[in-house]
């Protein structure tokens, strides 16, 4: 359409006049020359000492290392379950006492199989829980910015986790879990699956084949979780905390879910969202065939550089009707929180996912515990920043909130789509029918896979090397060396730039041909000391319920490399899968990052552009074709007759590393926690300040505070705002610190003396109930010699008008 090309054309015009050295993204700022020392003092510290002297032993059994007091496996995941259960005494709990299997509430799992799938039943259940790691003190995982360290919360993180199985074959079954970090990760699925093991034979069915550890890709969680080295510099390593809060919330989540499960039916839908996502790189999108993006581009608002379409799949039991749940595919970056906020959120989706389940369990046609997942998509070139570019001259309005306004109102716009959608299909019979459900996983080698294109022509992947364009970042979040998207190599950049190539290794002369035309700036493949930079072995996983087909990616695909991958799987599966289709469309969408974190996935024409995206794609410019090439050879593991899970299982591929137990580790512990002369734990600084507050003003209190390292309070608060209605003595919690107007920050005041204030601010939302109000905080003071004691503190009493 000659409108929608016209703004394509100005849009890469605006593109390239723009000087792009000279712009950052909103609030970005340059970095000085303690950020070059940073970087390479870490790499060189690595490459010289492996900092195994540095490493936190974990005894065998234990979660943590022995710095951290608070262990969360048995003891933490049956607090929590004993919590759900007086919840919701519904849920049926199993925990092996050798041999026997105790029943401690509920219901037993006695599913009638008078349906089908053909019919659209299938066995269904969702679930929830906290994985929100340590809050201050940890470097954030996404931006890869040493100064962005956690400083408190605005939303904790969660694993939400659904699972689909067949009525009649129990063993065929997947679990899909959609977390509030930055990527799947190998290690922490490692974890999980160790986890599954130790819950016992109800739990056997699960394994490598049918778990997806999707992400939802927010770059404010905290890091120092992941299994390579390249992502846990910035983090200072490995830490023991940070990773079990996520093994053990996603393992708490999948038993929710197992134990839910009943028969249901799903439906599923698509509907558009706009304004909730642009194209970053437009000039490496434009390379590709003019008649190929011609396809997508229907309209000035929808003209197809980025994917539009939100994708819902609503969770129904056939018991009583109710909805249990959704899933949700949508393709926008969790980079609305800007590089630098220091509080802990789910970026937008997390805000989605908030608003939709807030809401929807108002209705009657919910369940309590209701389960809503924003997953990702195809987002590899998709930001949620709009507005575009923001140059350092600071001209516009914008403001100083470290991107929280803009932040709610990406995840509102998608929460508004979804909901609309749901609610329309209110009344439609369940569409996804068809023969079964099935899943498959394989590990495959990436660094040196050679294979046949469509054309006939052969081609192969690389060893795994980041370009040039990696280091100057996005306009979500300019690099930190003066380096340039599309234009920098070793000749025309700062020389710290290459002393650290150097460092780690040159790139033979076979590997600048293969990874050609990327300049490379990293050689990370290549680089085995002390452990694995980058994974050479990746994971090929793919779901299938009916005609609705899941393609699990470990890395970020752009948005044409994830439309080439989800049209070869629903033209091949027309075919391959014709009779599980059950005569309908297939329906295919796109999950990622997950399980192991690649990076970037484009086409072969934009990686040719070399900008960030391309100088990220890990494996050269096939490695779209090889994914695509294996996700089909592998296809027909979906079908009914294919061999089931047991006889197929032990047939995946070679097996990635597991560096949880031998990572480095340089975050130090909590030594002790002192309080300032004449006061104590949970005392009151600076009270709220007045006794009468307006909706839409801000109310905050200081308290005397310890390092809430000391306990992590999974599926519980470190802040609350609580309610006394009129005429009642008790005070009721109606905020806590998963609610997104709800604060709660931490600073030290002191290292020497170990003293620190915490701070609890809400901003009164517009409808909130008038009255009587009072602001808590919950903390956990460490004693000189370990002893972890809780403690609180409470505002004065305020009236809201």
């Amino acid at each position: 359409m000659e409108s929608a090309k016209a703004i394509e054309k100005s849009s890469l015009l605006e593109l390239l006049s723009t000087p792009r050295d000279d712009t950052r993204g909103q609030q970005g700022q340059r970095r000085g020359w303690w950020y070059y020392a940073g970087w390479s003092a870490m790499i060189l510290f690595a490459l010289l000492t492996g900092f195994h002297a540095f490493r936190w032993v974990t005894a065998p059994g234990a979660v943590y290392s022995s710095h951290m007091p608070q262990q969360i496996d048995d003891e933490l995941v049956a607090k929590r379950l004993a919590a759900s259960q007086r919840a919701h005494p519904l849920l049926l709990h199993h925990q092996n006492d050798g041999q026997k299997q105790v029943r401690l509430g509920g219901k037993a799992q006695a599913y009638s199989t008078s349906g089908s799938a053909k019919d659209g039943q299938y066995l269904i259940g969702v679930g929830k829980a906290d994985i929100t790691g340590p809050v201050v003190e940890i470097n954030m995982m996404g931006y890869a910015n040493f100064e962005q360290v956690g400083s408190g919360v605005r939303q904790r993180l969660y694993s939400r986790a659904f699972i689909v199985g067949d009525l009649h074959n129990p063993e065929d079954r997947f679990i899909y879990l959609v977390l509030d970090t930055q990527a799947g990760d190998t290690a922490v699925r490692y974890g999980i699956l160790r986890g599954l093991q130790e819950l016992g034979s109800d739990y056997a069915m699960y394994g490598h084949d049918n778990l997806a550890v999707t992400a939802t890709h927010s770059h404010s969680g905290p890091g120092a979780w992941l299994n390579y080295l390249l992502p846990q510099i910035t983090s200072l390593g490995f830490d023991k905390q940070s990773y079990q809060a996520i093994v053990d919330g996603c393992l708490l989540s999948i038993r929710r879910a197992h134990e839910s499960l009943e028969p249901g039916s799903l439906t599923a839908g698509t509907t558009k969202v706009f304004g909730a996502n642009i194209n970053r790189s437009l000039y490496a999108y434009l390379a590709n065939p003019a008649e190929e993006r011609a396809k997508y581009n229907v309209s000035a608002e929808d003209d197809g550089s980025v994917e539009k379409d939100l994708t819902l799949l609503k969770f129904r039991r056939a018991s009583d009707g109710k909805n249990i749940g959704v899933l949700t595919w949508f393709p926008t970056h969790g980079t609305s929180m800007l590089a630098n906020n220091t509080l802990i959120t789910g970026d937008n989706k997390g805000v989605a996912a908030y608003l939709f389940e807030k809401k929807v369990r108002e209705r009657e046609d919910e369940t309590d515990d209701f389960v809503a997942g924003f997953s990702q998509a195809n987002m590899g070139d998709a930001s949620p920043n709009t507005l575009g570019e923001w140059c350092d001259d600071g001209s516009g309005e914008r403001e100083q909130d470290e991107g929280a306004a803009s932040c709610f109102e990406i995840g509102k716009k998608q929460y508004e789509a979804a909901l609309d959608l749901y609610l329309s299909m209110d009344t439609m019979p369940a569409n996804v029918k068809g023969s079964g459900v099935k899943a498959f996983h394989r590990f495959h080698d990436m660094s040196d896979f050679q294979f046949q294109l469509p054309n006939g022509s052969t081609a192969r992947t690389c060893s795994a090397a980041l370009g040039y364009s990696f280091a100057a970042g996005t306009w979500d979040e300019p690099g930190h060396y003066e380096i340039t998207q599309h234009g920098s190599n070793d000749s025309n950049t700062n020389p710290a730039w290459r002393w650290i190539r150097w460092v780690i290794g040159a790139p033979s002369q076979e590997q600048i041909q293969c990874h050609s035309p990327k300049p490379i700036l990293l050689n990370v493949g290549k680089t085995r000391f002390p452990y694995h930079w980058t994974p050479d072995i990746v994971d090929l996983q793919t779901f299938r319920v009916g005609q609705f087909i899941i393609i699990v990616s470990p890395g970020e695909a752009t948005t044409m490399a994830g439309r080439r991958w989800k049209e070869a799987v629903a033209e091949s599966s027309k075919v391959q899968l014709a009779d599980e289709m059950g005569g309908n469309e297939p329906i295919v969408v796109f999950g990622g990052p997950s399980n192991t974190y690649t990076h970037y996935i484009t086409t072969e024409q934009e990686y040719g552009r070399q900008r960030y995206e391309g100088a990220s794609t890990l494996y050269g410019p096939h490695t779209l074709a090889a994914y695509i090439d294996r996700t089909k050879a592998l296809l027909p593991l979906l079908r009914d007759d294919a061999p089931g899970r047991d006889s197929n299982s032990s047939d995946t591929g070679p097996l990635p590393p597991d560096n949880s137990d031998k990572s480095i580790g340089l975050n130090t512990g909590v030594l002790f926690d002192t309080t300032p002369q004449s006061h104590s734990f949970g005392d009151l600084i600076f009270n709220v300040g007045k006794n009468q507050f307006r909706r839409g003003e801000k109310v905050k209190a200081t308290f005397v505070g310890a390092n809430p390292r000391n306990n992590l309070r999974l599926e519980e608060t470190y802040a609350a705002v609580e309610h006394r209605p009129r005429g009642e003595s008790e005070w009721k919690i109606v905020r806590d610190d998963s609610d997104w107007a709800l604060v709660y920050q931490w600073k030290r005041t002191s290292l020497f003396k170990g003293t620190s204030e915490a701070i609890v601010a809400w901003d009164i939302e517009d409808w909130t109930e008038p009255g009587e109000y009072r602001l808590r905080y919950f903390g956990d003071a460490r004693s000189i010699d370990g002893e972890i004691t809780a403690f609180e503190g409470k505002s004065a009493a305020f009236m809201v008008r």
